[in-house]
């Protein structure tokens, strides 16, 4: 009876993001209770393995009673903190300065938001900034990816590339431009890791010559593509990329929004190819989820140039009410240190298990691709094999996955074009991995045994 009031409350008020508002009310929310570990209860007490960290974002798991200590600790001890006017709390101070030591190198400013899409907002701010305070104004244009992802704000929304987040919304802004997808299995030059990295860095430079140079502020890139399909790059290419970005003279922002702390193996992304990005934005693991909070880390270079762009004493007038909230900031250092006392490492272990385990699954009839670097992967499912042929959106491919999974007992990201996205918690056990690559097989054999499915095969 609670769990059904429940769903008539949110039936009437609660506004759902991402969501098709009246398909959503017809079909009613599913309630989640509580969670452990590596799995979810919902309201009728079914277990659920979550293979998606919830939103890319839970990557110690659920249930850690020190991150709930250092929450409560900060909340009874200084439960909030501003930023203005001089003010600042100790775990606001402790996490600015931990971030700068495991950083790529040349990240020692920090600026906190409230997650990854007011970051990318803050970062276009001072960028902007940036550029009229060192005198080159015309500098206004930014240049990300097709198929990327940068949030959902205003301004993220247009550097974000997915049709969903710009229609009748106006976007993307006259001065967002997107290049294509460094996207090996769907790369029309070819899917070599040199042929993908020379699309990539022909298709910038061609963009920059297009609109000049002279006028282009930044690119904008994830390490792997998340919401796009977890689109996985060669290895080389974030780096070629970066290099290219500073020989066309223009700021290159790194998203480790998803990507970061130990998401792809490394603490960030950028380590494992030495990339050194101008600004790099950085949420979700970086609480794990547990409360909400983002960063912009930026280089003394961009920094130096706002800071020394006007009179001393000219406000930078830029800033959020809950930037460096102090019991969001008790949380991420918490976590943080979990990472550094032995969760990232089964990361990287469990990640070769995890990797293992889906180039295993290619060889299922419908799955085309399996691609992955360290905890972050996906599988997309073709038609046909040869022709890597999509499903037709007709056979409504990402509900059936998603509702065999839920009856399989785990939960993923079953994106419209018929990929499913997974992200498990770094925490996972290699017990919990296998039962995850199980259930996971389970769900494509059920799915595969869906007449409408079947004949959709060739």
């Amino acid at each position: 009876m609670l769990a059904n009031s429940l769903i008539e409350l949110d039936r009437e008020h609660f506004v759902h993001p991402v969501s098709a508002y009246r398909a959503h009310e017809a079909k009613g929310a599913t309630i989640l209770q509580s969670a452990k570990g590596m799995f979810v209860r919902d309201a009728e007490g079914r277990d659920l393995l979550d293979a998606f960290a919830g939103l890319w974002c839970v990557n110690i798991g659920y249930g850690h009673e020190s991150v709930v200590e250092a929450a409560a600790a900060q909340m009874r001890k200084l439960p909030y903190a501003t930023g203005y006017f001089g003010f600042a709390s100790e775990p606001a101070i402790r996490l600015a300065a931990k971030l700068a030591e495991i950083a790529p190198k040349g990240l020692s400013r920090v600026y906190f938001s409230q997650g990854g899409s007011d970051a990318i907002d803050s970062a276009i701010r001072l960028i902007t900034h940036y550029y009229n305070a060192i005198g080159k104004p015309t500098k206004k244009q930014f240049i990300a990816l097709q198929k990327g992802y940068h949030g959902s704000s205003s301004m993220g929304a247009g550097m974000t590339a997915l049709p969903v987040f710009h229609r009748n919304f106006d976007l993307p802004n006259a001065n967002q431009h997107h290049i294509p997808s460094p996207y090996p299995y769907r790369n029309p030059e070819g899917s070599s890791d040199e042929a993908v990295i020379a699309s990539s860095v022909a298709a910038l430079r061609a963009k920059v010559a297009e609109l000049g140079a002279e006028n282009v502020a930044a690119f904008f890139c994830e390490p792997v593509q998340g919401s796009g399909g977890v689109i996985v790059p060669p290895r080389g290419w974030l780096k070629a990329m970066r290099e290219t970005a500073r020989e066309l003279d223009i700021l290159f922002l790194a998203d480790e929004v998803i990507t970061g702390f130990g998401r792809t193996g490394p603490m960030f992304a950028c380590e494992a190819e030495d990339v050194s990005p101008d600004l790099m934005t950085v949420a979700k693991g970086l609480t794990a989820g547990y409360v909400p909070m983002g960063a912009v880390l930026i280089s003394e270079k961009v920094y130096a140039g706002i800071a020394d762009g006007a009179a001393p004493d000219a406000v930078v007038g830029h800033g959020y009410t809950y930037s460096g909230h102090p019991v969001s900031a008790a949380v991420a250092l918490e976590v943080i240190r979990l990472y550094e006392s032995g969760i990232l490492a089964n990361g990287q272990k469990v990640g070769q298990l995890f990797e293992a385990g889906l180039r295993r699954l290619a060889n299922h009839p419908l799955v085309g691709d399996a691609r992955a670097r360290g905890m972050l992967g996906a599988l997309e499912l073709v038609t046909d094999k040869a022709s890597r042929t999509p499903f037709d959106p007709s056979v409504k491919l990402s509900e059936r996955l998603f509702a065999q999974g839920y009856r399989n007992g785990i939960l993923f990201r079953a994106f419209a074009d018929g990929t499913i996205g997974l992200a498990p918690a770094l925490s996972c056990t290699e017990e919990e991995m296998g039962e995850l690559l199980r259930r996971l097989e389970r769900t494509l054999d059920a799915t595969l045994a869906e007449p409408e499915v079947r004949a959709a095969l060739r």
